[in-house]
């Protein structure tokens, strides 16, 4: 089946959720979770949209790893370990952020790295607090800096593990079992099976999740107008 998929490869399926869950199942997922909260680079991922659907194929994913024979179990067993995965990624973010934050600042652009980014995860962290390691769990882009930036401002170790833990399980048992349990309930009462219609889910994920970041950014940009006019005016 891999071979397959190599054979009939589109640099376009890197931004479909379904692609990663054929082509490496579990494994895969489980190392995309942990570059997106981890690694800076990880930010264009679809994580959100994967969980979801990873969520519908949760009991087929169990058996790479144990299937417990119930889908209830399974569920939890994948959300368990999205949750670990997510603890690790913003773990290693926040070292990195501590260790190198300041450079980053400073740092050129380049096509995977977008200074942009990590300023507005940076004011979204002081306007939130540390609610804010938990909110940007299920915010593209803010999720993948939020933790740098808890290690760029030396955030204490013991309440950013209390947000990490908090926000990485809400976000995992959130997207996992509304993907499980939606795909049930459609199937069930409209006979409907949603496996056939993922690219719409795709997309209504990506307009929901998007949506918040890209309305901040409109408000953001719109702030500094203002506020430059109000320097610019002599009165």
């Amino acid at each position: 089946m891999l071979d397959a998929i190599l054979l009939s490869f589109d640099w376009k399926q890197l931004l479909s959720p379904e692609f990663y869950i054929q082509a490496g199942g579990l494994w895969l997922i489980l190392f995309i979770i942990f570059a997106e909260t981890g690694l800076f680079v990880g930010f264009f991922l679809p994580g959100d949209s994967l969980l979801f659907i990873a969520g519908i194929y949760s009991d087929d994913l169990a058996k790479s790893f144990f299937d417990t024979g119930s889908p209830f179990l399974n569920l939890l067993e994948i959300i368990l370990l999205v949750f670990l995965a997510g603890v690790l990624g913003n773990i290693f973010g926040f070292w990195f952020g501590s260790k190198s934050g300041p450079v980053l600042f400073k740092k050129k652009d380049t096509w995977y790295f977008k200074k942009k980014h990590l300023q507005q995860a940076h004011d979204f962290f002081e306007e939130k607090g540390g609610g804010a390691l938990i909110l940007a769990r299920f915010l593209p882009i803010i999720r993948t800096f939020a933790p740098i930036v808890a290690g760029i401002v030396k955030m204490e170790k013991k309440k950013f593990m209390l947000f990490n833990m908090i926000g990485s399980f809400s976000w995992a048992a959130l997207m996992l079992a509304g993907g499980h349990y939606l795909y049930k309930v459609v199937l069930k009462t409209y006979n409907v099976d949603l496996t056939h219609h993922l690219e719409y889910i795709i997309i209504i994920l990506v307009v929901i999740t998007t949506a918040p970041v890209i309305i901040k950014m409109i408000r953001g940009d719109k702030g500094k107008k203002t506020g430059q006019k109000i320097t610019e005016d002599p009165l």
